[in-house]
């Protein structure tokens, strides 16, 4: 079943630009598997699956549930199952920092799987691929970090990509919610911090 959804999911996934296509579903993939290694409680066929379709109807590309449901009611799940991985998908969005509790382990750990793929060095590339992708600044000095903001201000905003990091991507270390994720996020973190750095040094002519 799983094999099955993932040749599914590709078709959709590589619609989608290089922030979120299927590369990124493998990679949230493999730091799920990671984690599970350290919570044996968990479903795991559930967390797979949860990230298999955690983005299919992502509100960044559609307005739709209609491939998550399509997609959920095409596999062999009770229907106790399927509303644990919607809720399990709900509870996975930021939103400008007005996130769905995440209140099972299995929630825990897709979570933590896809914010891990947000930090560190693919998450640098995928927020420059996706402020590409929608024509955004690199960075914009005049622009003010929002501290607090409603999820349609979040999203409807569009700012430049390095304000991006001081509105989510510095702040989801701090929100790991599983023991490995938490070990897992600290160096991707740093590695963050010292790029922004970099960056800053270099636009000053410091470096």
């Amino acid at each position: 079943m799983i094999n099955q959804l993932k040749v599914a999911v590709q078709e959709i996934y590589d619609q989608f630009d290089a922030s979120h296509d299927f590369q990124h579903i493998e990679r949230v993939l493999q730091n799920a598997e990671s984690i599970l290694e350290t919570e044996p409680g968990a479903n795991q066929e559930i967390v797979r699956i949860a990230v298999l379709l955690h983005d299919v109807s992502d509100k960044k590309y559609t307005d739709s549930k209609e491939n998550e449901d399509a997609l959920l009611n095409s596999l062999n799940l009770s229907d106790s199952q399927k509303q644990q991985i919607k809720e399990i998908i709900e509870s996975v969005s930021f939103n400008g920092g007005n996130e769905v509790a995440a209140k099972s382990i299995e929630a825990k750990i897709v979570r933590d799987a896809d914010r891990l793929d947000a930090i560190g060095a693919v998450g640098i590339a995928r927020t420059f691929a996706y402020g590409g992708a929608k024509g955004r600044k690199l960075y914009d000095d005049a622009e003010e970090v929002r501290v607090q903001m409603s999820e349609e201000d979040y999203r409807s905003k569009s700012t430049a990509s390095v304000t991006h990091f001081y509105e989510k991507l510095l702040l989801l270390k701090d929100l790991m919610t599983t023991e490995k994720g938490k070990q897992m996020a600290e160096e991707r973190h740093a590695f963050m911090v010292a790029f922004l750095q970099q960056l800053k040094n270099e636009r000053d002519g410091i470096s």
